[in-house]
């Protein structure tokens, strides 16, 4: 049980973390903000998810905002979750569901900067990292809970 809230915690914790660096992402795209962003080789967060960047969004909308929003669904599913039981009880697959949700869709993105873009954002591999150890700590915290019902 201790190991299951502390997984759910670290979790949290990252999410607030990839709603920063999603935060900051969408400030670039917008135009509202210069990042710190190298163009050298294959490194351009420009040409990746700058303003006027062709995949930068998915019609009207910014990825970087589907990012956010993404990241803020995983921090209320670990908030909630002690003041609505159904959330507790059901915490492990649902986090394992959107973690693997976001997981997919940043591969998909990562794909696209390899081989389509041709350049690199460091921001969204920092996203992408992010996104992947969650999903591990989700498919952990889902293993502990189904060894913890196989002992009962």
């Amino acid at each position: 049980m201790y190991t299951e809230q502390w997984q759910a915690r670290l979790i949290q914790l990252l999410s607030v973390f990839g709603m920063f660096v999603a935060f900051y992402l969408l400030l670039y795209h917008s135009g509202n903000l210069i990042a710190v962003c190298p163009v050298s080789g294959i490194e351009d967060c420009g040409k990746v998810s700058g303003p006027g960047a062709p995949y930068a969004s998915i019609g009207p909308i910014p990825v970087a905002l589907i990012g956010l929003l993404g990241y803020a669904g995983i921090f209320l599913v670990t908030w909630l979750k002690d003041w609505w039981p159904w959330l507790q009880e059901n915490l492990a697959p649902l986090l394992l569901s959107l973690t693997g949700l976001a997981l997919l869709f940043s591969l998909g993105l990562t794909a696209l900067e390899v081989f389509v873009i041709h350049a690199i954002c460091r921001y969204c591999v920092v996203s992408a990292v992010n996104v992947t150890i969650m999903f591990i700590l989700a498919l952990l915290f889902l293993r502990s809970e189904l060894r913890d019902e196989a002992d009962m």
